[in-house]
């Protein structure tokens, strides 16, 4: 599976510009995947459902299905947070995986930039981010930059850079 990150400061537009690339690519005809670094506490179960109370009781993983969709939940209980690459190896063959956040780790990425959000930018000290989408020019730049909402253009840098 080919791998792309989108990444940036909090407020920077990751998750409008990775849902904007999702729609975008697969209207392409293409199979996409996402993941998403959460740096928070979350729960996609809901108190009281058959299947939280599971968890509840000491499951290690709950998997709930339907005739729509199936979704495994797997606690840690205590245990390392599971490597970017073996969250990987659990999700099914696709053409591309784009991941949001994740900033650390070695793939390649876009940086979602905002100047009303106040950061820095991390392009300059990070050569894994290969491009740079922001809201405003930024002349500055050693690697390509295109406007925040250039969906297109940023989905043609994106598959150019993966392969496909």
């Amino acid at each position: 599976m080919r791998l792309f990150g989108v990444t940036g400061w909090k407020n920077a537009g990751k998750t409008g510009l990775v849902e904007r690339l999702v729609s975008e690519i697969t209207g392409r005809g293409l199979t996409v995947s996402t993941m998403k670094h959460a740096h928070h506490e979350f729960d996609v179960d809901q108190p009281g459902r058959d299947s939280h109370r599971h968890r509840m009781a000491g499951a290690t993983e709950v998997l709930v299905a339907s005739g729509r969709r199936w979704a495994l939940m797997h606690e840690l209980r205590g245990r390392d947070e599971p490597t970017l690459e073996l969250l990987l190896s659990k999700l099914a063959p696709v053409d591309l995986v784009l991941v949001e956040g994740y900033k650390g780790e070695r793939h390649p990425k876009i940086e979602a930039w905002r100047r009303d959000a106040g950061h820095t930018l991390i392009a300059p000290d990070d050569p894994t981010i290969r491009a740079v989408a922001s809201d405003v020019p930024l002349p500055e730049l050693t690697v390509p930059r295109f406007a925040l909402d250039d969906t297109s253009a940023i989905a043609d840098f994106i598959l150019r850079e993966v392969g496909l």
